[in-house]
């Protein structure tokens, strides 16, 4: 969407705020012998407080209240009964709906002290974010962020997951335009002042391939690697872009 109003302002910053709180309160409670399931209960619960909703669920029927993807699972994990141990990469991804507007944000969180290449993975991630986000200027081309993206993601030594990108966003969850993790030539899309969009770097240390699972959601890489996941909502303005889930 494109911002239009005052109201669109207030409504997005609201649902900004509770995606944001939500992913603050799951970071503070990931530790070693939580289950997924339980950490899904926990937003759930922020979610009844704030007066909002799972987005994933009320448009896409997602059976969670969160997407919570451990390890080679890049995205669009299924909360459950797994418990996460020492050393597992988790994402965390927060889409949530209230008063019709709807904001989205993901971070990835590694348990305990892990390996260096996992904490590597996730600092990657966020800077992949800051680089994307420094090229969101009204007046840009989409392009110019996905390349942003994949120099600092290559540069790294790691690799963008084929296929999967960030969106416009504001009154559903997925709007134009695409938003990709690389450069695309046949991407000619401008931003727009006032356009928001989520921009989300999706990587891997592996070869980039992913597959879904059988449970119909969950993205995984192909060759086992591990994934991590680093995404806002923002504002394309003249200037630095508005990080709403970040306020």
């Amino acid at each position: 969407m494109s911002i239009q109003s005052p109201a669109d302002w207030k409504g997005l910053r609201r649902a900004a705020r509770v995606a944001r709180l939500t992913l603050d309160a799951l970071e503070a409670h990931v530790r070693e012998g939580v289950t997924t399931g339980e950490l899904d209960a926990l937003a759930a619960g922020l979610f009844r407080r704030h007066r909002a909703r799972s987005a994933p669920a009320l448009v896409y029927k997602f059976p969670g209240a969160v997407l919570i993807s451990v390890n080679d699972e890049v995205v669009h994990g299924v909360p459950g009964a797994r418990a996460l141990r020492a050393g597992d990469l988790v994402k965390l991804d927060v889409t949530v709906e209230k008063d019709g507007y709807i904001a989205d944000a993901a971070r990835s969180v590694v348990v305990g002290t892990g390996t260096p290449r996992a904490r590597a993975l996730v600092a990657c991630a966020e800077a992949a974010f800051k680089a994307g986000a420094a090229a969101a200027r009204a007046g840009a081309r989409v392009n110019h962020i996905g390349r942003a993206v994949e120099r600092v993601v290559r540069g790294a030594g790691f690799m963008v997951v084929d296929g999967l990108t960030g969106h416009g966003i504001g009154r559903t969850i997925h709007e134009p335009p695409q938003v990709p993790n690389v450069y695309d030539r046949w991407q000619r899309d401008v931003l727009t002042p006032g356009l928001v969009i989520t921009i989300e770097p999706l990587i891997c240390d592996g070869s980039g391939r992913a597959v879904t699972d059988s449970d119909g959601w969950t993205i995984r890489t192909r060759d086992g690697s591990l994934a991590a996941h680093h995404e806002h909502t923002l504002v394309v303005t003249d200037a630095e872009p508005i990080l709403l889930t970040a306020a």
